[in-house]
């Protein structure tokens, strides 16, 4: 992309003493000076994962030389479309890596902006079946078949930014031009940290494409936990980023505050194919992941008995399915918005596991208590509570407290009647299923219960 903007300049003036013999008499003559002009170098595009996906949140503008934070303001810089919150100089393109003085400027943008969201959603008539008219997973319909070839109901749209900036007054003397900028290369938080890969399985034969995690500064010499999450049947794609941009499943166990407290491996296969259906079938991706998990435990230093699962809606039903066929394999699963046949579960009556559905989820609510109850009959002790959607962190803090003190390996946990809704949002047919994903990932005493962590 062809960049078009005016080149910022530095203005400086100083006297010039000119000794000129004129009828005995000295002048002096004030002349400009231009000291090495401050230009834009480039300008960044940032996107950052929320619950609900891919959002525009910043750009990151590069200048030839440092600018000091008491001269930036937000009134200074604007971006087509979008609202300004913030200005702040950085050490890097990174909004958290704040300093006081940068060549790097973050213009924070507001992520509620209308035009924030990167998602494309498939017009209605091209979505699968399980999108339609709120049936899916969280309603009638399903997903489709085991092992037929679908495509993700969102894509997710490269953002772009015209950038323009009012004159900076460095000091007294200097300012910095007024410049405008297009933005000419995309930074995507925490997505960018995962390498892309591919398995192909000797055993089924298949071909995984898959997003892989290594811990910063790994260290084969120590042995590490491993996370795998497997997505809904909506991100079903070609697309191996689609995992990775449709929510926190993810990135979030990535994140720097949670590598912080808990480095570990975060495996996120990207699936072509419906892998779990609602006749509770799987396709020969159970097998093809497990035999993938069980390769990077011999390719890395990763700990064979802190292996992880999560997903949601299929990603869940999976997780299901695979503790059922190798109840021994996970020390832990979190499993979120899905159900499968109450009568196959029994062989994980003895597992950790954390259920946390939505009572708004058609399928997965009565699906999961059905399953509860008949993990009880298998001598199972189970903890339950109701939580609200709209929370704190705080709140979920402490009830997430009240529930642990019961000290049951299986917590049941709904989010109550109408609680997963944003406001003036739309509660029809799915929408209480997807939800349920949008706020469980970002629940953090649960993420640090799968690794026994949370007491």
């Amino acid at each position: 992309m062809t960049t078009s903007r005016h080149q910022p300049v530095l203005m400086n003036r100083r006297s010039v003493i000119l000794g000129l013999t004129m009828a005995g008499a000295l002048a002096t003559v004030s002349a400009p000076s231009f000291a090495n002009a401050i230009s834009i170098e480039s300008a960044e595009a940032i996107t950052k994962v929320y619950g609900d996906g891919l959002r525009f949140v910043a750009v990151a503008v590069t200048y030839s030389a440092p600018i000091p934070a008491s001269v930036l303001s937000a009134e200074q810089f604007s971006v087509a479309g979008r609202t300004v919150t913030e200005v702040y100089p950085s050490a890097s393109p990174d909004p958290d890596d704040r300093s006081e003085t940068g060549r790097v400027v973050i213009v924070a943008l507001s992520a509620d902006d209308v035009d924030a969201s990167l998602a494309i959603k498939a017009p209605r008539e091209e979505k699968e079946p399980d999108e339609q008219q709120g049936k899916g997973p969280g309603g009638p319909g399903g997903p489709g078949k085991a092992g037929e070839a679908s495509i993700s109901d969102t894509t997710w749209a490269e953002p772009q930014g015209l950038l323009s900036q009012r004159e900076i007054q460095l000091d007294v003397q200097n300012t910095i031009a007024t410049a405008s900028v297009q933005t000419s290369s995309v930074v995507n938080m925490i997505v960018d940290d995962f390498l892309q890969l591919e398995w192909h399985d000797p055993e089924t034969g298949d071909v995984l494409a898959y997003n892989l995690y290594v811990p910063k500064d790994y260290d084969p010499s120590k042995s590490y936990p491993f996370v795998n999450f497997m997505h809904d049947a909506g991100a079903t794609s070609n697309d191996v980023l689609t995992t990775l941009k449709q929510g926190l499943g993810a990135i979030v166990w990535a994140s720097p505050e949670d590598q912080a407290e808990r480095p570990c491996f975060v495996l996120a296969p990207q699936y072509a194919e419906i892998i779990a259906d609602d006749e509770s079938n799987t396709s020969s991706m159970l097998d093809t992941t497990i035999n993938l998990i069980k390769a990077l435990t011999q390719q890395y230093s990763i700990d064979s008995s802190r292996l992880f699962t999560t997903g949601q809606s299929g990603g869940g039903m999976m997780s299901i399915a695979m503790n059922i066929k190798y109840p021994d394999f996970f020390a832990a699963s979190f499993l979120v918005a899905c159900q499968w046949d109450a009568s196959l579960v029994a062989p994980m009556a003895g597992n950790r596991l954390f259920i946390l559905v939505s009572q708004d989820d058609s399928k997965a609510f009565p699906g999961q208590n059905a399953i509860t109850e008949a993990l009880e009959a298998e001598g199972a002790r189970i903890a339950r509570a109701e939580w609200d959607g709209k929370w704190t962190a705080e709140q979920f803090r402490f009830a997430f407290d009240a529930l642990d003190t019961q000290g049951a390996r299986i917590n049941y946990v709904t989010f109550a009647k109408g609680s997963v809704f944003n406001e003036g949002e739309s509660t029809e047919g799915a929408s209480g299923h997807r939800n349920t994903w949008r706020v469980a990932y970002s629940i953090e005493p649960i993420r640090a219960w799968l690794f026994g962590d949370a007491t």
